[in-house]
């Protein structure tokens, strides 16, 4: 979705808007794009490590293993520098945002999608290799139902 340096340049300028958690920033993104889209933790998160690296951002602990960020001067500085490509980045994000809204997935279906998500997450206890298996068909079955195809 983002072009190399993209994301690291969102991220800050949300930060900038105002202190934020890890999780709250892949929410913002997905509410710009209008749920169509989110960033993966895989790519949020160590582009914040580089972010804080760089001296742009810094980070509080907070309860657990959150962390809040802020941004620093060096980081405005840096947003000021980038301007430009940031509108630019935002400009993008706008239109892939009323592209996705044109097919987008119902709110009560991305809520339920999360639902079962956190549901997979929260299951107690080892997976074994049978109840894995189940879950893995009743996951597919619904896909195949969904786009029209058959259950098998």
């Amino acid at each position: 979705m983002f072009g190399h340096g993209d994301l690291r340049l969102v991220l800050l300028s949300l930060i900038a808007e105002r202190p934020r958690h890890g999780y709250d920033l892949i929410r913002a993104i997905e509410e710009k794009f209008g749920g169509a889209y989110a960033p993966s933790p895989g790519a949020v998160y160590p582009t914040l490590t580089l972010l804080e690296e760089q001296d742009y951002i810094v980070a509080e602990a907070q309860s657990g293993t959150k962390k809040l960020y802020q941004v620093t001067d060096t980081g405005r500085a840096f947003l000021e520098e980038n301007s430009v490509a940031l509108k630019g980045i935002q400009s993008r994000m706008d239109l892939a945002a009323q592209a996705f809204s044109i097919h987008s997935t119902p709110d009560s279906v991305r809520e339920a999608v999360r639902t079962l998500k956190q549901s997979l997450h929260m299951r107690r206890g080892p997976w074994s290799a049978e109840e894995a298996e189940r879950v893995r068909k009743l996951i597919e079955a619904t896909a195949r139902q969904i786009v029209g195809g058959t259950e098998n």
